[in-house]
């Protein structure tokens, strides 16, 4: 039988006093009891941890060695269970967010500004990707938690709404679509288009809906990144479709946008979670945050 902490607790008390009675004050146990779990400790190992003697206790030559291993044990318990307590208190830990980069730049700054001022003793990672990227690193655990478009076909990850967006389009300023108070996806087809990354959400949604009103884009050039698109349509080169919330993460010199009509689309973004990764008190804290302040 392996000896329990109490057993090494009156130990390490014993020893460093020598004196029953002394120990007794430290541990908050009776002299009887510290005699009976020093009396178990020895049957556990095998042999006498203390010489008696009519004074004091003294340690014997085994009692001597398997001190300093005694003291680093019951300081590796603490310290587990002061790490422990430390993540249940949202003291310290970690969360790794997968996000689209709309959602990176558009919400998240301002909830990592919140969570910060509440937990800051919390590391947070952040990964701004595509929504396929998005749902692998949380189905494999490499991310707490993602922000994105629902998934498809994914049994194993379960989804929360949190907010709804829109896609709107965007021209150079003077540019004619920009006379009307809304635009029709059918009048994208007459300019020319800068495309956002062929890879990602918000793209596809783009060319599932001009199939559906039967257009095709007179596409100039794709653009990876959001805030390429917005300068190229700044320049003048064409026109293009971006999610509202994108505006917060792109200059704003240059371009206006009008809400895209015929059909309205709204776009459902929210919390993706693992079926199969429970998540951390700090995960289920920046959950919250997210919630109230969408």
């Amino acid at each position: 039988m392996n000896p329990s902490i109490q057993q090494l607790r009156v130990f390490v008390a014993v020893a460093h006093s020598r004196s029953l009675a002394e120990a007794s004050e430290r541990v908050h146990l009776s002299q009887p009891a510290i005699s009976i779990a020093l009396r178990k400790l020895e049957e556990n190992v095998g042999g006498a941890l203390f010489a008696r003697t009519t004074r004091q206790l003294a340690l014997t030559p085994e009692g001597e060695a398997f001190l300093p291993v005694a003291v680093r044990l019951l300081n590796d318990w603490n310290e587990a269970f002061e790490d422990l307590n430390d993540q249940f208190s949202k003291q310290r830990g970690k969360v790794t967010v997968a996000a689209l980069p709309t959602l990176a730049a558009g919400l998240f700054p301002r909830v990592i500004k919140l969570f910060h001022e509440a937990y800051p003793r919390i590391n947070l990672s952040l990964h701004d990707v595509l929504a396929e990227q998005i749902n692998q690193m949380v189905r494999e655990g490499r991310a707490d938690l993602g922000l994105s478009v629902p998934p498809s076909d994914a049994d194993d990850l379960t989804f929360e709404p949190v907010l709804e967006d829109s896609y709107v389009a965007v021209c150079p300023c003077g540019h004619p679509l920009l006379t009307q108070s809304t635009v029709a996806w059918s009048q994208l087809a007459t300019y020319p288009f800068i495309g956002i990354n062929r890879l990602s959400s918000s793209r596809q949604d783009i060319d599932r809906i001009m199939q559906s009103v039967g257009e095709r884009l007179d596409i100039l050039c794709d653009a990876r990144q959001i805030a390429t698109v917005g300068r190229m349509v700044a320049a003048g080169l064409g026109i293009s479709v971006l999610p509202s919330l994108s505006f917060r993460q792109i200059a704003a010199d240059g371009i206006e946008h009008r809400p895209l009509v015929e059909p309205t689309i709204r776009r459902e973004l929210g919390i993706i979670l693992s079926r199969h990764h429970p998540p951390s008190a700090a995960s289920s804290a920046l959950q919250q945050l997210i919630r109230h302040h969408q």
